[in-house]
Protein backbone atom coordinates (compact mmCIF):
# COMPACT_ATOMS: atom_id res chain seq x y z
CA UNK A 1 0.00 0.00 0.00
CA UNK A 2 1.25 3.56 -1.07
CA UNK A 3 0.22 6.98 0.51
CA UNK A 4 0.15 9.92 -0.70
CA UNK A 5 1.97 12.98 0.44
CA UNK A 6 2.20 15.60 -2.69
CA UNK A 7 1.34 16.06 -6.46
CA UNK A 8 5.19 17.77 -6.80
CA UNK A 9 6.06 16.27 -10.10
CA UNK A 10 3.21 18.40 -12.15
CA UNK A 11 3.84 20.96 -9.01
CA UNK A 12 0.29 22.34 -9.25
CA UNK A 13 -1.54 23.28 -6.40
CA UNK A 14 -3.57 20.28 -4.52
CA UNK A 15 -7.35 19.97 -5.72
CA UNK A 16 -9.72 21.25 -3.57
CA UNK A 17 -12.44 20.18 -2.36
CA UNK A 18 -14.54 23.12 -0.14
CA UNK A 19 -16.10 20.28 2.36
CA UNK A 20 -17.73 21.59 5.61
CA UNK A 21 -14.89 22.41 8.24
CA UNK A 22 -12.86 24.07 5.63
CA UNK A 23 -12.21 21.71 3.27
CA UNK A 24 -9.51 19.29 2.11
CA UNK A 25 -6.95 19.06 -0.45
CA UNK A 26 -6.67 16.16 -3.02
CA UNK A 27 -2.79 15.87 -2.87
CA UNK A 28 -3.08 12.93 -4.97
CA UNK A 29 -5.86 14.52 -7.66
CA UNK A 30 -7.74 11.51 -8.71
CA UNK A 31 -11.14 10.52 -8.46
CA UNK A 32 -12.81 7.06 -8.74
CA UNK A 33 -15.47 7.39 -10.88
CA UNK A 34 -18.97 6.31 -9.87
CA UNK A 35 -19.51 2.83 -11.57
CA UNK A 36 -22.73 0.85 -11.02
CA UNK A 37 -22.65 -2.74 -9.52
CA UNK A 38 -19.01 -1.97 -8.86
CA UNK A 39 -17.81 1.36 -6.69
CA UNK A 40 -19.85 0.15 -3.66
CA UNK A 41 -18.57 0.52 0.06
CA UNK A 42 -16.05 -2.39 -0.47
CA UNK A 43 -14.65 -1.97 -3.54
CA UNK A 44 -14.22 1.90 -2.44
CA UNK A 45 -12.12 0.63 0.63
CA UNK A 46 -9.60 -1.60 -1.64
CA UNK A 47 -8.89 1.11 -3.71
CA UNK A 48 -8.54 2.95 -0.60
CA UNK A 49 -6.56 0.78 0.81
CA UNK A 50 -4.22 0.70 -2.00
CA UNK A 51 -3.92 4.58 -2.51
CA UNK A 52 -5.48 8.21 -2.28
CA UNK A 53 -7.76 10.37 -3.89
CA UNK A 54 -11.45 11.14 -3.54
CA UNK A 55 -13.70 7.61 -3.95
CA UNK A 56 -17.30 8.39 -5.12
CA UNK A 57 -20.05 5.93 -4.55
CA UNK A 58 -22.39 4.07 -6.91
CA UNK A 59 -24.64 6.07 -8.84
CA UNK A 60 -28.29 6.37 -6.37
CA UNK A 61 -31.45 7.66 -7.86
CA UNK A 62 -32.62 11.50 -6.02
CA UNK A 63 -36.19 9.74 -6.17
CA UNK A 64 -35.36 6.30 -4.58
CA UNK A 65 -33.47 8.05 -1.68
CA UNK A 66 -35.91 10.50 -1.44
CA UNK A 67 -38.25 6.98 -1.09
CA UNK A 68 -36.19 5.79 1.42
CA UNK A 69 -35.64 2.65 -1.02
CA UNK A 70 -34.07 -0.18 1.16
CA UNK A 71 -31.32 -0.78 -1.11
CA UNK A 72 -30.39 2.61 -2.37
CA UNK A 73 -29.63 4.00 1.39
CA UNK A 74 -27.76 0.83 1.88
CA UNK A 75 -25.78 1.80 -0.89
CA UNK A 76 -24.95 5.54 0.37
CA UNK A 77 -23.56 4.22 3.60
CA UNK A 78 -19.84 5.17 3.78
CA UNK A 79 -17.16 2.87 4.17
CA UNK A 80 -14.65 1.99 7.44
CA UNK A 81 -12.78 5.17 7.59
CA UNK A 82 -14.43 6.57 5.00
CA UNK A 83 -14.12 10.39 4.40
CA UNK A 84 -14.60 12.11 2.92
CA UNK A 85 -17.91 10.80 1.83
CA UNK A 86 -19.21 11.06 -1.58
CA UNK A 87 -22.06 10.32 -3.62
CA UNK A 88 -23.36 10.37 -6.74
CA UNK A 89 -26.96 11.48 -7.92
CA UNK A 90 -28.79 10.74 -10.64
CA UNK A 91 -32.17 13.14 -11.70
CA UNK A 92 -33.83 14.51 -14.50
CA UNK A 93 -36.25 16.67 -11.97
CA UNK A 94 -35.52 19.60 -9.96
CA UNK A 95 -37.72 19.15 -7.24
CA UNK A 96 -36.72 15.23 -7.24
CA UNK A 97 -32.87 16.55 -6.30
CA UNK A 98 -33.50 19.58 -4.15
CA UNK A 99 -35.29 17.04 -1.98
CA UNK A 100 -32.93 14.81 -2.11
CA UNK A 101 -29.80 16.95 -1.48
CA UNK A 102 -32.43 18.46 0.98
CA UNK A 103 -32.26 15.15 2.71
CA UNK A 104 -28.41 14.52 2.74
CA UNK A 105 -27.61 17.54 4.15
CA UNK A 106 -30.48 17.19 7.04
CA UNK A 107 -29.38 13.37 7.86
CA UNK A 108 -25.74 14.27 7.17
CA UNK A 109 -25.63 11.49 4.83
CA UNK A 110 -22.65 12.73 2.67
CA UNK A 111 -20.08 15.49 2.60
CA UNK A 112 -19.69 15.59 -1.04
CA UNK A 113 -22.35 15.27 -3.56
CA UNK A 114 -21.55 14.35 -7.54
CA UNK A 115 -23.93 14.77 -9.90
CA UNK A 116 -24.59 12.21 -13.11
CA UNK A 117 -24.64 13.58 -16.73
CA UNK A 118 -22.91 11.21 -18.20
CA UNK A 119 -24.35 8.01 -18.13
CA UNK A 120 -24.63 6.79 -22.07
CA UNK A 121 -27.01 3.67 -21.60
CA UNK A 122 -29.82 3.51 -23.74
CA UNK A 123 -32.29 2.46 -20.28
CA UNK A 124 -31.20 6.29 -19.20
CA UNK A 125 -30.73 8.06 -22.37
CA UNK A 126 -34.41 6.90 -23.95
CA UNK A 127 -35.67 8.73 -21.18
CA UNK A 128 -33.70 12.33 -21.63
CA UNK A 129 -31.44 11.34 -18.88
CA UNK A 130 -27.33 10.97 -18.22
CA UNK A 131 -25.49 12.28 -21.17
CA UNK A 132 -28.69 12.90 -23.21
CA UNK A 133 -29.75 15.85 -20.69
CA UNK A 134 -27.35 18.57 -21.37
CA UNK A 135 -28.88 19.11 -24.61
CA UNK A 136 -31.79 20.67 -22.62
CA UNK A 137 -29.87 23.68 -21.04
CA UNK A 138 -32.79 25.06 -19.33
CA UNK A 139 -33.39 21.67 -17.76
CA UNK A 140 -29.47 21.08 -17.02
CA UNK A 141 -29.16 24.68 -15.76
CA UNK A 142 -32.38 23.90 -13.42
CA UNK A 143 -30.81 20.64 -11.97
CA UNK A 144 -27.55 21.95 -11.47
CA UNK A 145 -28.93 24.80 -9.67
CA UNK A 146 -31.24 22.89 -8.08
CA UNK A 147 -28.66 20.82 -5.90
CA UNK A 148 -26.14 23.47 -5.34
CA UNK A 149 -28.63 26.08 -4.07
CA UNK A 150 -29.85 23.38 -1.54
CA UNK A 151 -26.06 22.09 -0.90
CA UNK A 152 -24.99 25.26 -0.16
CA UNK A 153 -27.08 25.27 2.76
CA UNK A 154 -24.72 22.55 4.30
CA UNK A 155 -21.19 23.25 3.12
CA UNK A 156 -21.75 20.90 0.89
CA UNK A 157 -19.62 20.59 -2.29
CA UNK A 158 -21.18 19.75 -5.63
CA UNK A 159 -19.51 18.40 -8.88
CA UNK A 160 -20.38 17.46 -11.72
CA UNK A 161 -19.46 14.38 -14.37
CA UNK A 162 -20.58 14.48 -18.22
CA UNK A 163 -19.40 13.73 -21.46
CA UNK A 164 -18.61 15.54 -24.47
CA UNK A 165 -22.22 15.71 -26.03
CA UNK A 166 -24.65 12.80 -27.39
CA UNK A 167 -22.86 12.70 -30.78
CA UNK A 168 -20.39 14.30 -32.77
CA UNK A 169 -23.66 16.51 -34.57
CA UNK A 170 -24.57 17.39 -30.52
CA UNK A 171 -21.30 18.33 -28.42
CA UNK A 172 -22.90 19.94 -25.19
CA UNK A 173 -19.77 20.14 -22.94
CA UNK A 174 -18.57 23.69 -23.42
CA UNK A 175 -22.24 24.85 -22.57
CA UNK A 176 -23.17 22.90 -19.94
CA UNK A 177 -19.30 23.32 -17.81
CA UNK A 178 -20.45 27.25 -18.28
CA UNK A 179 -23.66 26.57 -16.96
CA UNK A 180 -22.43 24.74 -14.34
CA UNK A 181 -19.49 27.08 -13.19
CA UNK A 182 -21.39 30.23 -13.33
CA UNK A 183 -24.08 28.41 -10.72
CA UNK A 184 -21.58 27.36 -8.68
CA UNK A 185 -20.25 23.82 -8.91
CA UNK A 186 -16.82 22.87 -7.66
CA UNK A 187 -15.46 21.14 -10.42
CA UNK A 188 -16.70 19.93 -13.76
CA UNK A 189 -15.36 16.57 -15.00
CA UNK A 190 -15.53 15.34 -18.27
CA UNK A 191 -15.42 11.90 -20.04
CA UNK A 192 -13.90 12.38 -23.39
CA UNK A 193 -16.31 10.51 -25.25
CA UNK A 194 -19.67 11.41 -26.90
CA UNK A 195 -22.57 8.86 -25.71
CA UNK A 196 -22.19 7.26 -28.93
CA UNK A 197 -19.12 6.42 -28.45
CA UNK A 198 -19.70 4.80 -25.72
CA UNK A 199 -16.64 2.83 -24.75
CA UNK A 200 -15.15 2.81 -28.30
CA UNK A 201 -11.41 3.35 -28.97
CA UNK A 202 -9.70 6.17 -27.56
CA UNK A 203 -11.18 9.30 -25.72
CA UNK A 204 -10.31 12.40 -27.39
CA UNK A 205 -8.31 14.42 -24.55
CA UNK A 206 -8.57 17.43 -26.72
CA UNK A 207 -12.14 17.66 -25.45
CA UNK A 208 -10.90 18.32 -22.14
CA UNK A 209 -8.06 20.87 -23.06
CA UNK A 210 -10.98 22.94 -24.95
CA UNK A 211 -12.97 22.71 -21.67
CA UNK A 212 -9.93 23.73 -19.29
CA UNK A 213 -9.03 26.71 -21.26
CA UNK A 214 -13.29 27.36 -21.88
CA UNK A 215 -13.77 27.61 -18.18
CA UNK A 216 -10.48 29.48 -16.91
CA UNK A 217 -12.09 32.65 -16.81
CA UNK A 218 -14.52 31.55 -14.02
CA UNK A 219 -11.54 29.79 -12.17
CA UNK A 220 -13.45 25.95 -11.87
CA UNK A 221 -11.12 23.43 -12.26
CA UNK A 222 -11.73 20.52 -14.93
CA UNK A 223 -11.17 16.94 -14.04
CA UNK A 224 -10.38 14.62 -16.94
CA UNK A 225 -11.77 11.10 -17.51
CA UNK A 226 -11.20 8.45 -19.96
CA UNK A 227 -8.31 5.76 -20.85
CA UNK A 228 -6.32 6.15 -17.58
CA UNK A 229 -5.06 2.43 -17.52
CA UNK A 230 -1.64 3.49 -15.36
CA UNK A 231 -0.44 5.81 -13.37
CA UNK A 232 1.82 7.82 -16.38
CA UNK A 233 -1.30 7.90 -18.37
CA UNK A 234 -2.74 10.09 -15.32
CA UNK A 235 0.35 12.06 -15.66
CA UNK A 236 -0.05 12.52 -19.36
CA UNK A 237 -3.15 13.94 -19.19
CA UNK A 238 -2.89 16.44 -17.04
CA UNK A 239 0.14 17.60 -18.67
CA UNK A 240 -1.09 17.63 -22.34
CA UNK A 241 -4.59 19.20 -21.28
CA UNK A 242 -4.04 21.12 -18.10
CA UNK A 243 -6.64 19.32 -16.00
CA UNK A 244 -6.48 19.91 -12.40
CA UNK A 245 -7.35 16.13 -12.06
CA UNK A 246 -7.88 12.68 -12.99
CA UNK A 247 -11.27 10.89 -13.08
CA UNK A 248 -10.25 7.05 -13.09
CA UNK A 249 -13.31 4.46 -14.12
CA UNK A 250 -12.53 0.97 -16.19
CA UNK A 251 -8.83 1.05 -15.26
CA UNK A 252 -9.14 -0.08 -12.00
CA UNK A 253 -11.39 -2.91 -12.96
CA UNK A 254 -9.28 -5.55 -11.59
CA UNK A 255 -6.33 -3.58 -10.77
CA UNK A 256 -7.40 -1.47 -7.31
CA UNK A 257 -3.54 -1.18 -7.07
CA UNK A 258 -4.11 1.66 -9.93
CA UNK A 259 -4.83 3.80 -7.26
CA UNK A 260 -0.91 2.99 -5.70
CA UNK A 261 0.65 3.52 -9.43
CA UNK A 262 -0.81 6.84 -9.36
CA UNK A 263 0.41 7.95 -6.48
CA UNK A 264 3.82 6.56 -7.18
CA UNK A 265 3.21 8.34 -10.58
CA UNK A 266 2.44 11.82 -9.12
CA UNK A 267 5.30 11.52 -6.75
CA UNK A 268 7.48 11.09 -9.60
CA UNK A 269 9.06 7.91 -7.64
CA UNK A 270 10.05 5.29 -10.18
CA UNK A 271 9.01 1.33 -9.51
CA UNK A 272 5.82 0.60 -10.20
CA UNK A 273 3.72 -1.77 -8.75
CA UNK A 274 3.28 -4.85 -10.40
CA UNK A 275 1.91 -7.63 -8.60
CA UNK A 276 2.34 -11.23 -8.49
CA UNK A 277 -0.27 -14.02 -9.16
CA UNK A 278 -0.12 -14.70 -5.22
CA UNK A 279 0.09 -10.55 -4.22
CA UNK A 280 -3.11 -10.14 -6.86
CA UNK A 281 -4.54 -13.53 -5.40
CA UNK A 282 -4.97 -11.76 -1.84
CA UNK A 283 -6.37 -8.54 -3.01
CA UNK A 284 -8.65 -10.76 -4.23
CA UNK A 285 -9.35 -12.64 -0.90
CA UNK A 286 -9.35 -9.01 0.59
CA UNK A 287 -12.16 -8.10 -1.85
CA UNK A 288 -14.42 -11.07 -1.51
CA UNK A 289 -14.24 -10.67 2.35
CA UNK A 290 -15.10 -6.88 2.58
CA UNK A 291 -17.93 -7.74 -0.04
CA UNK A 292 -19.46 -10.53 2.63
CA UNK A 293 -19.25 -7.68 5.42
CA UNK A 294 -21.01 -5.08 3.28
CA UNK A 295 -23.64 -7.20 2.19
CA UNK A 296 -23.92 -9.63 5.33
CA UNK A 297 -24.81 -12.49 3.07
CA UNK A 298 -21.88 -14.44 1.96
CA UNK A 299 -23.78 -15.89 -1.12
CA UNK A 300 -24.77 -12.66 -2.53
CA UNK A 301 -20.89 -11.02 -2.06
CA UNK A 302 -19.84 -14.35 -3.88
CA UNK A 303 -22.40 -13.43 -6.71
CA UNK A 304 -21.05 -9.72 -6.77
CA UNK A 305 -17.14 -10.92 -6.74
CA UNK A 306 -17.94 -13.18 -9.96
CA UNK A 307 -17.73 -10.13 -12.31
CA UNK A 308 -14.26 -9.11 -11.03
CA UNK A 309 -12.66 -12.78 -11.52
CA UNK A 310 -11.71 -12.17 -15.20
CA UNK A 311 -10.71 -8.44 -14.91
CA UNK A 312 -8.07 -10.19 -11.95
CA UNK A 313 -6.84 -12.66 -13.63
CA UNK A 314 -6.78 -11.33 -17.37
CA UNK A 315 -3.19 -11.89 -18.97
CA UNK A 316 -2.17 -14.33 -16.24
CA UNK A 317 -1.99 -17.86 -16.79
CA UNK A 318 -4.27 -20.05 -15.48
CA UNK A 319 -5.47 -23.56 -15.71
CA UNK A 320 -8.26 -23.82 -18.45
CA UNK A 321 -10.68 -25.86 -15.29
CA UNK A 322 -10.30 -23.15 -13.46
CA UNK A 323 -11.10 -20.01 -15.00
CA UNK A 324 -14.88 -20.78 -15.29
CA UNK A 325 -15.07 -21.73 -11.78
CA UNK A 326 -14.13 -18.65 -10.44
CA UNK A 327 -16.73 -17.12 -12.29
CA UNK A 328 -19.10 -19.68 -10.61
CA UNK A 329 -17.86 -19.31 -6.99
CA UNK A 330 -20.70 -19.57 -4.49
CA UNK A 331 -18.65 -19.55 -0.77
CA UNK A 332 -15.71 -18.20 0.67
CA UNK A 333 -14.36 -21.86 1.03
CA UNK A 334 -14.88 -22.46 -2.53
CA UNK A 335 -13.17 -19.31 -3.64
CA UNK A 336 -10.11 -19.61 -1.17
CA UNK A 337 -9.42 -23.43 -2.16
CA UNK A 338 -9.84 -22.19 -5.96
CA UNK A 339 -7.42 -18.95 -5.28
CA UNK A 340 -4.69 -21.95 -3.53
CA UNK A 341 -4.69 -23.52 -6.73
CA UNK A 342 -3.10 -20.71 -8.87
CA UNK A 343 0.66 -20.77 -9.38
CA UNK A 344 2.86 -17.88 -8.58
CA UNK A 345 4.01 -16.03 -11.80
CA UNK A 346 5.07 -11.94 -12.67
CA UNK A 347 2.39 -9.51 -13.79
CA UNK A 348 1.86 -9.96 -17.41
CA UNK A 349 3.19 -6.68 -18.15
CA UNK A 350 2.36 -6.61 -22.00
CA UNK A 351 -1.45 -6.90 -21.17
CA UNK A 352 -1.29 -5.21 -17.77
CA UNK A 353 -2.05 -1.77 -18.97
CA UNK A 354 -4.98 -2.63 -21.70
CA UNK A 355 -8.47 -1.77 -21.93
CA UNK A 356 -10.37 -3.39 -19.65
CA UNK A 357 -14.38 -3.11 -18.60
CA UNK A 358 -17.01 -2.27 -21.41
CA UNK A 359 -15.96 -2.38 -24.83
CA UNK A 360 -18.46 -1.50 -27.43
CA UNK A 361 -19.09 0.02 -31.11
CA UNK A 362 -20.51 3.67 -32.16
CA UNK A 363 -23.84 3.64 -31.96
CA UNK A 364 -26.86 6.01 -32.40
CA UNK A 365 -28.25 7.00 -28.98
CA UNK A 366 -31.51 6.41 -28.13
CA UNK A 367 -33.46 9.31 -26.96
CA UNK A 368 -37.34 10.64 -26.67
CA UNK A 369 -39.14 11.48 -29.57
CA UNK A 370 -37.80 15.27 -30.76
CA UNK A 371 -35.85 15.43 -28.20
CA UNK A 372 -32.90 17.31 -30.68
CA UNK A 373 -35.52 19.69 -32.01
CA UNK A 374 -35.05 22.45 -29.47
CA UNK A 375 -32.33 23.00 -26.96
CA UNK A 376 -33.72 25.66 -25.08
CA UNK A 377 -36.97 23.59 -24.86
CA UNK A 378 -37.66 23.28 -21.07
CA UNK A 379 -39.02 19.72 -21.00
CA UNK A 380 -40.50 17.78 -18.43
CA UNK A 381 -38.54 14.61 -17.82
CA UNK A 382 -39.85 11.58 -15.89
CA UNK A 383 -36.61 9.69 -16.61
CA UNK A 384 -36.08 8.72 -12.75
CA UNK A 385 -37.29 5.44 -11.40
CA UNK A 386 -37.47 3.91 -7.84
CA UNK A 387 -33.90 2.23 -7.88
CA UNK A 388 -30.55 2.99 -7.60
CA UNK A 389 -27.13 1.45 -9.29
CA UNK A 390 -26.97 -0.46 -12.02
Amino acid sequence: MVSATSSRLLDRAPLHLPIKGGGIDLTTPVVLAPMAGITNAAFRLLCREQGAGLFVSEMVTARALVERNEETLRMIVPGEGETPRSVQLYATEPDDLARAVSMIGNEGLADHIDLNFGCPVPKVTRKGGGAALPFKRRLFASLVEAAVSNASRYQIPVTVKMRVGIDSDHETYLDAGEIAAKIGVAWVALHARTAAQFYEGKSDWSKITTLVEHLKPTGIPVLGNGDIWSGDDGISMMRETGCAGVVVGRGCLGRPWLFADLVRAFNGEGQRPLPTLFEVREVMWRHAQLLVKYFDNEHRACRDLRKHMAWYLKGFRVPGELRPQFGMVSSLQEFRSLLDQLEDQPYPESIGDSPRGRRSHSRAVTLPQGWLDDPEELVHVDGDDSGSGG
